[in-house]
């Protein structure tokens, strides 16, 4: 069964970093590009940043760029977001998925809530 399982998340203040990681099995996570996604409060899940299957490709939301970077490793079937200099704009539920998205197969997320 497809499964995305975020964590890594918490409480984190302005000006600090978090490493969020994705577990995702079910599929050969391998063969996919992977992507995070978040939901801020009252607001619709929107792209975060993306990486292909084989990592040699990434690219991120304007709003995250030169301060956030993703990464995977195949071989763990994991892929991980590091976010740097956070601000209040990044609060949000932090979700994995493939691209294109298993719509069905949202996980959890992990929450990040920025406090000023």
């Amino acid at each position: 069964q497809v499964q995305f399982v975020e964590s890594g998340g918490g409480m984190v203040q302005v000006g600090g970093s978090l490493r969020l990681s994705c577990g995702a099995s079910g599929f050969t996570v391998s063969t996919y590009a992977m992507r995070w996604y978040r939901q801020a409060p009252g607001k619709e899940r929107e792209f975060v940043a993306h990486i292909s299957s084989t990592g040699g490709t990434t690219v991120y939301a304007d709003s995250v760029k030169g301060r956030f970077t993703i990464s995977r490793d195949n071989a763990k079937n994991t892929v991980w977001l590091q976010m740097n200099s956070l601000k209040p704009e990044d609060t949000a539920v932090y979700y994995c998925n493939t691209h294109p998205p298993k719509r069905e197969y949202w996980g959890q997320g992990t929450q990040v809530p920025v406090s000023s």
